[in-house]
């Protein structure tokens, strides 16, 4: 037989009140009574019926998560802080994956409706903006906050990392190093942390005297065929090439740096590279590839926190929420100083020797 809430009380030594204040995340409970109610849920493997719980107050106590590709170590990071923080407030965390495409992203939210989920985090996918009738729909059928990619066209609570600032701290660190030609490539421009961080590579080219070259602003998306393309042309369309690139976010970085290898060049006696985000299987990666590590536990602990407030205030009224961590440069040896003379010429990668 299913162990009760009268149990868990006798067990924890509180009332039962106590007991159901913690079941459904209700605050006021001292942290050493809900401690003592979340051993005994433990002890006496304790599973509350949802449905009907739901059907008598309303509430599911389940939330979703949204993120474009669960591969990419990014994300999974930022789903452990999420559920950490939904697990401390008794809420169970729904994890959905949208491969990156839109219509699988509008049919998850459907889902976690329909699910009466009570709120969303979002990592949008990347491609065009939202319309305002989407964006309205979604927003008044539960809270929702968007981390890390935030899309046009919507205007919700969001938590990422301060995005001008950390391509700043990126773009400066090629520069004190010695890099004056330095190319940027991106995600796509309908991201507005995309939009940011091309920003920060512009304030921080000309905060240290730089013109900013357009033929160096690479403009891609999420899709590696598409990367490739854009880095090839930009780094065989000129006589001169940069010495130094910097990718605005993990997924573009890595095929970035596939696109450089294949054209049989090397990092960093050829090009050097500062990737936002880190990258999959980058402990593999000799040399090492300097990188900006945001925060992504913190983002996901913050986001659900966000949207617990709002979903506590019951209402929209309250001021969108904004908040933005600081990241950090983590540098390694494919940031080095430019080669002098002849480093704009491409030489073939030395073979291994068998």
């Amino acid at each position: 037989m299913a162990p009760t809430q009268k149990e868990l009380a006798k067990l924890a030594g509180v009332s039962a009140g106590t007991v159901s204040n913690v079941v459904n995340g209700i605050p006021g409970v001292s942290e050493t009574a809900r401690q003592k109610v979340l051993t005994a849920i433990r002890q006496l493997n304790y599973q509350p019926n949802l449905i009907a719980r739901s059907l008598r107050t309303n509430r599911t106590q389940t939330l979703g998560i949204i993120v474009p590709d669960i591969t990419v170590p990014f994300f999974p990071k930022i789903i452990r802080g999420a559920e950490s923080a939904a697990r401390e407030a008794g809420y169970y965390l729904m994890v959905l994956d949208s491969e990156n495409d839109q219509g699988r992203e509008a049919a998850m939210l459907e889902l976690l409706r329909s699910q009466r989920s009570e709120g969303t985090l979002l990592v949008a996918a990347g491609g065009h903006g939202w319309t305002k009738e989407t964006a309205a729909s979604v927003t008044a059928q539960a809270p929702l906050v968007c981390l890390d990619r935030l899309p046009e066209g919507l205007a919700v609570d969001s938590v990422c990392v301060d995005d001008p600032r950390a391509a700043a701290m990126a773009v400066s660190h090629l520069v004190e190093r010695g890099h004056r030609e330095i190319a940027v490539v991106t995600g796509p421009l309908t991201l507005r942390n995309e939009q940011a961080r091309l920003r920060g590579y512009r304030t921080a080219m000309q905060h240290h005297g730089l013109q900013v070259r357009e033929r160096l602003v690479w403009q891609a998306g999420f899709q590696p065929a598409e990367i490739a393309r854009v880095c090839q042309e930009g780094m065989l369309g000129g006589r001169d090439r940069p010495t130094a690139v910097f990718a605005t976010n993990g997924v573009t970085g890595l095929s970035m740096l596939k696109s450089l290898y294949a054209l049989g060049l090397e990092t960093p006696r050829d090009v050097a590279v500062v990737c936002f985000d880190e990258l999959n299987g980058e402990e593999f990666f000799r040399p090492g590839i300097t990188t900006v590590v945001q925060p992504a536990f913190e983002i996901g602990a913050r986001a659900l926190q966000v949207l617990l407030r709002r979903i506590r205030g019951k209402g929209d009224a309250a001021p969108l929420e904004t908040v933005r961590l600081p990241a950090t440069l983590v540098v390694r040896e494919s940031s080095s100083e430019p080669v002098s003379a002849g480093s704009h010429t491409a030489r073939p990668r030395a073979k291994k020797r068998s």
